[in-house]
C-alpha cells in the first residue's frame, strides 16, 4: 500500500478526523467523563482494527501482522507519554478541562514530526544499511534508561523551550483559569501569549524525546514506511482519550515501565540480530507473529504485575 495515493488518502483520513474533533465532537472545553473516555479509547482502536483488516485484504498477512504488532507496540509506548504528560499538567496546575485541547494541538504537532522523522528513518536505512544495528543499540541504552526509570525524575521546570519562552516570549501574567483554553490573548492592547502556549512547548518537546525512542523500535518491526507511519499515527489519534481514561488510575500501572524497557530491548536485539545473521531483503531473525506474541507477553506480565501488587499493598 505503499504509494503516494494511499498516502494522500491517509493524510485526508487523518485530517478530516482532527477537524471532526476539534470542531465537532469537542467543540467546547470540558471534562471528559470516564465513560467517554473508553468510548473513544475503543472508538479509535476499531479505526485502527479496520484500517488493518484493509491491509490484510489488500496486501495479505505479512504487512497486517506488521501493522498490529507496530501498533501494539507504539499504542503501548504511548502510555509511557500519558505518565509523563500528567506531571507536567500537574507541575504547571492546568485544569483538567483545558488538557484536552493543549494535547490536541500537541498530537497536530506530533503527527508532523513523526513524517519527519519516518522519512528520515527510512532515508537512513536505504543509504546506510549498516544504521540498523545503531538503531537496535540504541534501542537497547533506551531500554536500560526506562527500566531505571520514574514519573518523579520529570522536570518540566528544567524543559529549555519552557526557559526560552519564558526569556524571550511576551507572555500573560495571569493563570489558566482566566484565558481558559486560548493560547493568544490580548492584554494592555498588545497580544501576549498565555501560560497554556508555554504547556503546549514542554508537550511538543517531550513528544520530540518520544519519537526518538518509538520510530527506531517501529523500524525493527518492518522495514515499510507506510506501516511505520500509519501504525504510529494511530496510537497517537487515541493518546487523548487514552490519556483521560488512565488519568486516574495511573497508580496501577507503576511497573508498565519494566515491561515497556523489556520491549525495547527485545525490539533492538531483534534488529542487531537481522542485521547480522538474515540476509534475505524484508526477512526477519524472528517471524512478525512471534515477536508479537512476545511483545503482548511482556506488556500482560507488567501490567498483570502492577495490578496483583497493587491489589496486594491496598489490603495490607
Amino acid at each position: 500500500m505503499d504509494t503516494v495515493l494511499h498516502w494522500v488518502v491517509f493524510g485526508a483520513f487523518v485530517f478530516v478526523m482532527l477537524t471532526l474533533d476539534l470542531f465537532v465532537f469537542h467543540r467546547k472545553s470540558h471534562t471528559p467523563s470516564l465513560r467517554e473516555s473508553a468510548f473513544w479509547t475503543v472508538f479509535w482502536c476499531c479505526l485502527a482494527a479496520i484500517f488493518n483488516g484493509l491491509i490484510w485484504y489488500k496486501d495479505g498477512p505479512k504487512p497486517a501482522m506488521e501493522f498490529l504488532t507496530g501498533y501494539v507496540v507504539e499504542w503501548s509506548l504511548s502510555m509511557d507519554n500519558v505518565f509523563v504528560f500528567a506531571v507536567i499538567f500537574r507541575f504547571f496546575q492546568v485544569p483538567l478541562q483545558f488538557q484536552y485541547r493543549v494535547l490536541f494541538w500537541g498530537i497536530l504537532g506530533a503527527i508532523l514530526m513523526r513524517l519527519a522523522f519516518v522519512l528520515l528513518g527510512a532515508a537512513l536505512i536505504n543509504q546506510f544499511h549498516w544504521i540498523i544495528p545503531v538503531f537496535g543499540l540504541f534501542l537497547l541504552y533506551t531500554a536500560a534508561k526506562l527500566a531505571l526509570h520514574s514519573d518523579s525524575e520529570v522536570h518540566p521546570e528544567n524543559n529549555i523551550l519552557l526557559r526560552i519562552g519564558r526569556k524571550l516570549l511576551p507572555i500573560s501574567k495571569d493563570g489558566h483559569r482566566t484565558h481558559d483554553d486560548s493560547f493568544l490573548v490580548i492584554e494592555n492592547g498588545r497580544r501576549v501569549l498565555t501560560p497554556l502556549f508555554l504547556v503546549l512547548l514542554v508537550i511538543e518537546s517531550t513528544d520530540v524525546l518520544f519519537a526518538v525512542d518509538s520510530v527506531p523500535a517501529i523500524f525493527g518491526i518492518t522495514r515499510d514506511p507506510f506501516i511505520v507511519f500509519t501504525s504510529n499515527i494511530f496510537a497517537i489519534l487515541g493518546l487523548r482519550a487514552l490519556y483521560f481514561l488512565l488519568a486516574g488510575v495511573m497508580d496501577m500501572f507503576k511497573y508498565l515501565h519494566y515491561g515497556l524497557s523489556a520491549v525495547l530491548g527485545f525490539v533492538g536485539l531483534n534488529m542487531v540480530g537481522d542485521y547480522f545473521f538474515v540476509h534475505e531483503e524484508n526477512d526477519h531473525l524472528v517471524p512478525i507473529w512471534l515477536k508479537l506474541a512476545v511483545i503482548a507477553g511482556l506488556l500482560g506480565i507488567s501490567v498483570a504485575a502492577s495490578i496483583f501488587i497493587k491489589s496486594h499493598e491496598e489490603k495490607q
